[in-house]
């Protein structure tokens, strides 16, 4: 502080001086305390060794001459002991260390140190200003200017008093909070002191020299270490929060999370317009992180209209409060109608024919004219308020069933009065759909989709069932249904068209007219039922009726057909037999021609006589006529023929089973000793051969006279039966 006024040159040259001066004090100071006295008489007066120099000059002496006296004044000399040079070093090298400390004004700070100096007084008599708590031109009191690491001379203890204090550190992830002891009063307009360029609060000069305001700031320090003038300036921490009515949650960074959006509410600045709720939004603040640019450029304190989206911010807690909600969220099958409460007021753009309400473009006060589509919004809730208008088609009861919806839970089924005077209940479905286009005109017609349902669709449903119900009876409402329903859909989808409502369909749902009337409709109908009934059981018996004789009918037709189809079938056998016939005379004819012919020319090739023998050896060939017999029993008259004859079959019998021989007869000789004696040829008998009889259309022919004189001489031939067999 002494030199803080001079230039490095002078500083330079008054401390070699300061310390040329010490040094010599020390070592003139040390060689005096290291010298002894030693008195030196005249030789004449040397007092005996145990007489001090106060007992001479006290003893009288008449005989001294005034001579005397001046020839024996005691002379002291100094005499350096042999043992005397270390005590002076040692001496000298306390005085060295020790006396700049209070003469030279030697301070030191550690590197993780600052000094705070304190004036104790000034010679110049100059004394701060009142209101002034720091000194800037070397008045006594606190000190602007703090020391820095390092040595520092001109600090003598009776004039200054330094306080070493640990730099400030403000851990990572949290921040520190300035509090201002001197500096110029805050306007009454703010709460927080301007932010002056004063190196982060370190140069307590530049921060009252360039206009700083005491009390809270709006600069805050971040993460790290600072030499700070702690008498101007406190800082708060989160280690030292409590101590100054705070909480260590408000001095570390604020954090908003994923799928939330912070409302911003500011605490300094000038006042909202009136008409306004919320401040607009303010450019170039780095998101209220540098609130002097927010002041500077009109930020006004309240409700802000931006928000902080998600991540972590260097908020000053004395200048911003900020409340996290819920981003909001636009479900699959909806769209958002937005109303917006702050922002410029702008021209209708909705259109000549939409007269019932106001549409705005994005961003202006009003309903907007476009909507928001399903997703997530960061939407600041508080100046804007989405209205959620189904795209899907929405079904609404008048009856005891509820949607999930919600929106038909008021409505109940619809009580009318038919012409004949009966009252009913009717219960009716409606079904409407709403554009993503036409939801904002829907909404800044009627203000939400529950104001549509409660005053528009209920009374327009109500009002047009129980006018419809008051031109029928009830019976007629009960048997024309259908077209009670087709008139109800036509007129209401027209109605809802006038409030950019599309009506799909109308359903009527049960009728419930009153118990009397349904009792003796119930009757009425019971018994034309069972009219019915009857009539169909009759119509049934009559058709059995008509079934059976069918069916009588269809068996006689059956056994008819079988006839008819007999006959036809004789017909066509006797046709088939005649055809037969026919065919075989035909063959017969040709055939005995051919034969007649064949026999003719035979007959004038061999002769009659010739051609009748060859004749006869081609049919008994044709016809296996055996002319030899299989068995021959020949005897010499003993009696014994019979035997050989049964002993000859029995062995021709047997040959014939095992086709021996290839299969021929054996010709068994029996040999007697007198020949057997053959019978005549008349007593055997006679193979007799009868043709078929020609017929007598050929009776005269050559042909048939032939085959007649062949067939007469076969006839006379002697064979045996069993030839043929």
């Amino acid at each position: 502080m002494l030199y803080s006024f001079l230039s490095k040159s002078q500083v330079q040259v008054r401390f070699l001086k300061h310390l040329a001066a010490a040094v010599s004090a020390s070592l003139a100071l040390s060689s005096i305390t290291s010298l002894k006295p030693s008195p030196v008489l005249a030789a004449s007066n040397i007092p005996p060794a145990n007489q001090t120099s106060t007992q001479l000059a006290a003893k009288p002496d008449s005989s001294l001459q005034l001579g005397q006296l001046r020839t024996t004044v005691p002379v002291q000399t100094m005499q350096l002991e042999p043992g005397g040079f270390i005590p002076i070093a040692i001496g000298g090298m306390i005085i060295i260390l020790v006396l700049p400390l209070f003469f030279g004004g030697l301070v030191v700070i550690g590197d993780r140190e600052v000094g705070i100096v304190s004036k104790k007084f000034s010679f110049g008599g100059k004394s701060l200003p009142p209101g002034d708590l720091i000194a800037l031109n070397g008045e006594a009191g606190y000190q602007a200017d703090t020391l820095p690491p390092g040595w520092h001379w001109g600090y003598w203890p009776l004039q200054y008093n330094v306080r070493k204090e640990s730099l400030t550190v403000v851990p990572q992830g949290e921040i520190g909070l300035i509090i201002a002891a001197g500096g110029q009063s805050i306007p009454p307009q703010r709460i927080l002191g301007k932010i002056t360029e004063c190196d982060n609060f370190q140069d307590a000069r530049q921060f009252l020299k360039g206009g700083g305001e005491k009390g809270r700031q709006l600069g805050i320090l971040t993460g790290g270490s600072y030499r700070i003038n702690t008498a101007l300036f406190t800082v708060i921490t989160a280690a030292n929060a409590a101590k100054h009515g705070m909480t260590a949650e408000q001095l570390k960074l604020y954090r908003i999370a994923p799928d939330k959006v912070g409302i911003v509410t500011t605490f300094d600045g000038v006042p909202i317009q009136d008409g306004e709720i919320a401040g607009p939004i303010i450019p170039n603040h780095d998101n209220f992180q540098n609130a002097q640019k927010f002041i500077t450029a009109g930020g006004r304190r309240g409700l802000q209209e931006q928000v902080l989206l998600s991540g972590s911010w260097n908020l000053n807690p004395w200048f911003v409060g900020v409340d996290q909600v819920a981003m909001t969220e636009i479900p699959i099958g909806y769209v958002g109608a937005v109303i917006s409460y702050v922002g410029k007021t702008s021209e209708d753009v909705s259109g000549a024919a939409f007269t019932h309400g106001n549409l705005v473009n994005v961003g202006n006060k009003g309903v907007w004219v476009t909507p928001l589509y399903p997703g997530k919004h960061p939407l600041n809730t508080r100046i804007l308020k989405v209205e959620l208008v189904p795209t899907t088609n929405i079904v609404l009861n008048w009856s005891g069933k509820t949607e999930r919806h919600s929106y038909d839970s008021q409505l109940s089924s619809l009580t009318v009065r038919s012409q004949d005077g009966f009252a009913f209940d009717l219960e009716v479905a409606q079904i409407i759909h709403v554009g993503a286009l036409d939801a904002p005109k829907v909404i800044s017609r009627v203000g939400s989709m529950q104001n549509l349902v409660d005053h528009v669709l209920q009374p327009t449903i109500g009002n047009y069932f129980r006018n419809s119900a008051q031109a029928y009876s009830v019976l007629d409402f009960l048997s024309a249904r259908s077209g009670r329903q087709a008139e109800a859909a036509e007129y209401i989808k027209a109605a809802l068209r006038t409030y950019d409502v599309q009506a799909i369909d109308t359903l009527i749902g049960d009728i419930l007219p009153p118990a009397e009337l349904m009792q003796t409709q119930t009757d009425r109908k019971i018994a034309e039922e069972q009219c019915k009934t009857y009539e169909v059981q009759q119509l049934a018996q009559t058709q059995r009726q008509q079934l059976v004789r069918e069916t009588a009918l269809a068996e006689i037709q059956q056994e008819m057909v079988k006839s008819e189809q007999g006959v036809k079938i004789s017909e066509l056998k006797a046709n088939s037999q005649v055809k037969q016939a026919q065919g075989e005379a035909e063959s017969i004819r040709v055939k005995g021609n051919a034969q007649a012919e064949a026999y003719r020319a035979g007959v004038v090739a061999l002769g009659g006589s010739g051609y009748t023998a060859l004749q006869l050896m081609q049919i008994i060939g044709d016809r296996n006529v055996r002319v030899v017999p299989d068995v021959a029993v020949t005897g010499n008259g003993s009696g014994g023929g019979l035997v050989d004859g049964l002993l000859g079959m029995m062995m021709w019998n047997q040959t014939s089973k095992n086709g021996e021989n290839g299969g021929e007869l054996p010709l068994v000789n029996l040999q007697k000793s007198e020949p057997t004696v053959l019978e005549s040829a008349t007593k055997l008998p006679v193979a007799k051969v009868h043709p078929a009889k020609p017929p007598t259309s050929h009776a005269n022919s050559p042909v048939a006279n032939a085959e007649a004189d062949i067939n007469s001489r076969f006839d006379e031939l002697p064979f045996d039966d069993r030839s043929f067999s």
